[in-house]
């Protein structure tokens, strides 16, 4: 009798949901595709110095390292047993549903123009999130770089941004940045979180029920202390100056409403600014296969399950919450997958540990979300001459001149009106600011593919079978 073949998941992202979800489904019986755009394994969050640069202490930017050592580990096995493929360097443009399963379209090469597929039986998407950036006069300025640009240098590349930094915005993920810059050697010159600490108060007693993440944050507060980083709590930058690039910002103190206190307002030099405001899920590719979106995030049920058959989320793609939460959706996915694809049904009870993980540390992040929302009339410190769309060069004056005189009353309209997101990045990072300046609901954009791909390639894709196959992975 002919062995039954095992059936065949694609996994696309190798971050913490990814890898939790590859190992998971890898152990109970599914050949797994692990396809990735980084060269390594690992995401944002485990992300290692390249190989070449020889470091001699390469876990130095990073923190929960037991963790990642145990998932490469992990896939290491995997890897050798035969049950893995892992496949970096490869930039995910669509996924394709079809009757027989699932195509997952991607590009690689140095000029990510030649194209690859990959056949599965079921997809998990594990496509993290990307950096919420808001506009202030003197932004684009070099030396002004987001949040997670800084510690990807750090990180990837050992290598400091700059020498004296500030490190503004609000959330999270503000504290392990500043801590990395300062133990590496740069003077940070202030930490300027915008949120308001009552907020957190009346939040206390959610955030109580993860004590690990409370002692987290005190670490954190800790290192700042010992490096003498001054925190400058609901403030707020307001502009940033320089001729060729940056010398120096300017902050200011925030009043209950969020507006700048008249009178508080300070200079800080310094020639670099990472600035972030918090993260926005990535569902390009779950929007492209009819996946349903809600607000900003990939909805999923308790399985994490979309509510397309065969497609699984897992990650910052499903809501913002960090490793942890992560870690925890992608175990669930994978052991569902597994299940599903196998022809069983799941027990609940093999994923129990991480439900309850999952659960705590969703109502922890949403009360996080809630108090390091951005000032909420931020928009009031964007001048009309401030560029709020880098790509196309679009400044905040052309997009409210779309609503007050050409009668835009939505962001799509306010698109094509002033071509505000019709450049390369689609968007993904003007989509908030011009939401905001319109005063327009921030939701996911939809976009037809994931990543910019050449005609030629969307020319092959579109064709019948037998011109495709010649571009097919082995890995099916």
């Amino acid at each position: 009798m002919t062995e039954r073949p095992r059936p065949h998941l694609a996994v696309v992202g190798a971050g913490p949901a990814g890898l939790a979800a590859t190992l998971a489904a890898a152990r109970h019986g599914v050949r797994v595709t692990l396809i990735d755009a980084a060269p390594e394994a690992g995401g944002q969050f485990y992300r290692q110095p390249a190989a070449g640069l020889d470091a001699l202490r390469p876990q130095a930017p990073h923190h929960h390292r037991p963790g990642w050592v145990r998932l490469r580990d992990g896939l290491d096995r995997q890897l050798e047993a035969g049950h893995v493929v892992h496949l970096p360097d490869r930039h995910v443009w669509f996924v394709e549903r079809r009757p027989e399963g699932f195509t997952v379209h991607a590009l690689l090469g140095p000029e990510q123009e030649r194209p690859e597929e990959v056949r599965a039986d079921a997809v998990l998407l594990a496509t993290g999130g990307y950096e919420k950036v808001l506009p202030f006069p003197g932004w684009t300025l070099p030396g002004v770089v987001t949040a997670g640009g800084a510690q990807a240098m750090l990180k990837g590349g050992l290598v400091l941004p700059g020498r004296t930094a500030v490190v503004a915005g609000t959330g999270p993920l503000l504290l392990p940045v500043a801590t990395g810059l300062a133990a590496a050697g740069a003077r940070v010159a202030a930490l300027v979180e915008s949120a308001d600490p009552r907020a957190f108060v009346r939040r206390s007693p959610t955030l109580a029920r993860r004590p690990a993440k409370l002692a987290e944050g005190a670490r954190y507060a800790g290192q700042l202390l010992r490096h003498r980083v001054r925190t400058l709590v609901h403030h707020t930058v307001v502009e940033a100056h320089g001729d060729r690039r940056l010398e120096a910002v300017t902050v200011a103190a925030l009043d209950a409403e969020g507006r700048v206190r008249p009178g508080t307002r300070r200079r800080l030099d310094c020639d670099t600014l990472a600035v972030g405001h918090g993260m926005l899920p990535h569902t390009d590719l779950a929007q492209g296969l009819g996946c349903r979106v809600e607000g900003v995030a990939v909805h999923v049920d308790d399985e994490q399950r979309t509510d397309v058959p065969g497609v699984w989320a897992a990650g910052e793609a499903t809501g913002v919450g960090g490793a942890d939460l992560a870690l925890a959706e992608g175990h669930i996915a994978g052991r569902s997958a597994a299940a599903r694809l196998s022809g069983s049904a799941p027990d609940p009870r093999d994923w129990a540990r991480a439900a309850g993980t999952r659960a705590g540390l969703r109502r922890f992040f949403a009360a996080v979300d809630e108090a390091c929302a951005p000032p909420a009339h931020w928009v009031e410190q964007v001048t009309d001459d401030t560029v709020v769309c880098r790509c196309e060069e679009v400044p905040a004056g052309a997009v409210r001149r779309a609503v007050t005189e050409l009668g835009a009353g939505d962001v799509r309209t306010v698109k094509l009106l002033t071509r505000a997101g019709m450049g390369w990045c689609q968007g993904r990072m003007c989509g908030p600011a011009v939401a905001g300046l319109t005063g327009c609901p921030e939701t996911a954009g939809s976009r037809p593919f994931a990543r910019p791909v050449p005609l030629g390639v969307v020319a092959r894709a579109g064709g019948d079978d037998e011109s495709r196959s010649g571009q097919q992975s082995e890995h099916q």
